[in-house]
């Protein structure tokens, strides 16, 4: 094992994942503080010019989107996004089997990303999913949902590779739950450079009087006013 991998499993070990836990249940988000060190976010910022890197663009505009655009990374996925992924998704994978098992899904999740990606392969979901995003002043991105295929896990990260103040203004990352026979609320989620933010990827189980109901996730990005900014995406199912 790599010491870059080593030390992303440290790093992802050693976050208080009680507390993180607690908060995506109480609030449908959680934000990992200071994951990525400064060198590490102006690195993979830096991808985003490197077209070998990517199997695909997309300019969210031509398709309603939104604006800015975004790429898919190609396998082999870069060592510090890799490595980030397959941190993230034991404990993750945790709370996504506790979820499963209060709504009465059947799905179960394994405890080892490798073994999860080779049963979306199985199915016909070979292409990878984590992506780089791109904006610049008046872009944003619509509330949506990131659904590739029958294999969804339901939980993805999304971490902030520029400095707000300093790289861009506005930008906000935007979470909307729609609870039934409910009007929308929203969550607005304030991330430093580094930082993560973790997510449900279309619903997650709420306690009611009546017992654990489901409620539908977007999220999407508010207007940039200024500047230039840049982020990780890191969803753990891979697309057809």
């Amino acid at each position: 094992m790599t010491n870059s991998r080593v030390t992303a499993q440290k790093q992802i070990a050693e976050l208080d994942w009680r507390w993180i836990a607690a908060d995506l249940d109480s609030h449908g988000c959680a934000i990992l503080t200071g994951v990525l060190s400064g060198e590490e976010c102006t690195a993979i910022a830096r991808s985003y010019s490197a077209p070998e890197l990517f199997r695909s663009r997309v300019v969210m505009a031509r398709h309603g989107f939104g604006r800015g655009e975004y790429q898919y990374f190609a396998y082999p996925l870069p060592s510090p996004v890799a490595n980030l992924r397959a941190a993230l998704y034991p404990p993750l994978a945790e709370i996504a089997n506790r979820w499963n098992t209060a709504l009465g899904a059947a799905a179960r999740y394994p405890g080892d990303l490798i073994e999860f990606l080779e049963r979306c392969h199985r199915a016909g979901q070979n292409k990878p999913t984590p992506l780089l995003l791109e904006y610049k002043e008046g872009d944003y991105n619509c509330l949506h949902q990131d659904l590739y295929g029958e294999h969804v896990f339901p939980l993805q990260a999304t971490f902030l590779l520029s400095e707000p103040g300093r790289d861009f203004a506005g930008g906000e990352f935007v979470l909307t739950e729609q609870r039934p026979r409910m009007q929308s609320r929203a969550e607005v989620v304030a991330l430093g450079q580094g930082d993560g933010v973790v997510f449900p990827v279309h619903h997650r189980p709420v306690e009611g009087t009546r017992g654990v109901y489901r409620v539908q996730m977007r999220h999407g990005v508010s207007r940039i006013r200024s500047g230039h900014r840049q982020t990780l995406g890191i969803i753990f199912h891979d697309a057809r």
